[in-house]
């Protein structure tokens, strides 16, 4: 595929590439270019067509929420410019907010799509299960005062494992097409004074893993029983779930693609000796 230069000297051949991206979420309006507001999308379009010296069009693995963070977020874009990785990833860098960072850069043949190619996802949430709220890790953990049981919220956490009709675990405002999604592993597991929720599906719905989040700490703490999340899928009605936890604690840590392209895996965040991706 070719396109115009721009400079008017005829075609050139335009290379997609795909790139992986971190960031932290306070303070910014989510992944979606926004205008009201920052967003990363915004930033690294911005940051990405100064360098490319044309403008540019981000697409993503998976949209985050406002105040949700990313370790390894992967992004695609073409371009007829000819710039090498190193040059990518340090001239975007220079022009973006610390909170975001490009952390590889590859070239991808145009069968690659960092969202319609993804087979999988991973995300972490991170909970502070102590009595006294964080503060040097406020907005970047959930926090919960009431003593949380991670046993029983693993075994009520099976229940969404397999291929089900998210309904009641999805937000009022998605625009996915089909409730239905297949969620291939979730673990809950207690390390220290933190409980973590890692969950790995095939795609995930507006807000589904934090309101999953928020019917695990309602058994967790001792509100619901351990059956309670198959009434929450069978009444396919969100008025049927718990809450939306906090958006502060989750982390979106992998992204499954074939071997063939051969990118990067990017390690996760490490919270006071919690690591925040989850490959297993």
């Amino acid at each position: 595929m070719s396109v115009s230069s721009g400079g008017g000297t005829g075609p050139a051949t335009r290379q997609r590439w795909a790139l992986g991206v971190e960031y932290d979420g306070r303070g910014l309006l989510g992944w979606q270019r926004q205008k009201d507001g920052p967003s990363v999308q915004g930033h690294l379009e911005a940051a990405l067509g100064f360098v490319a010296n044309h403008p540019v069009e981000l697409n993503c693995a998976g949209r985050t929420d406002a105040g949700v963070h990313a370790t390894a977020q992967v992004v695609h874009f073409d371009t007829p410019a000819q710039r090498e990785p190193r040059a990518w990833i340090l001239g975007s860098n220079s022009r973006l907010p610390g909170a975001i960072a490009l952390t590889w850069a590859q070239p991808v043949p145009d069968t690659f799509h960092a969202r319609f190619g993804a087979f999988g996802r991973r995300y972490r949430y991170v909970i502070a299960n102590r009595e006294i709220r964080p503060a040097l890790e406020a907005g970047r953990v959930s926090w919960w005062r009431r003593p949380l049981d991670a046993r029983r919220m693993h075994r009520a956490g099976q229940t969404f494992v397999g291929e089900h009709d998210f309904s009641s675990l999805r937000a009022a405002a998605c625009q996915a097409k089909s409730p239905v999604r297949r969620v291939h592993s979730l673990s809950v597991s207690r390390r220290g004074s933190y409980v973590i929720l890692d969950i790995h599906a095939n795609a995930f719905l507006h807000h589904m893993v934090r309101n999953i989040a928020g019917v695990l700490l309602a058994v967790g703490d001792g509100r619901a029983e351990v059956g309670w999340p198959m009434e929450v899928l069978a009444a396919r009605d969100r008025r049927a779930s718990g809450i939306t936890a906090p958006a502060g604690g989750l982390y979106f840590v992998h992204v499954d693609y074939p071997v063939e392209f051969e990118l990067p895996i990017t390690a996760g965040p490490v919270l006071d000796g919690v690591p925040g991706n989850a490959q297993g």
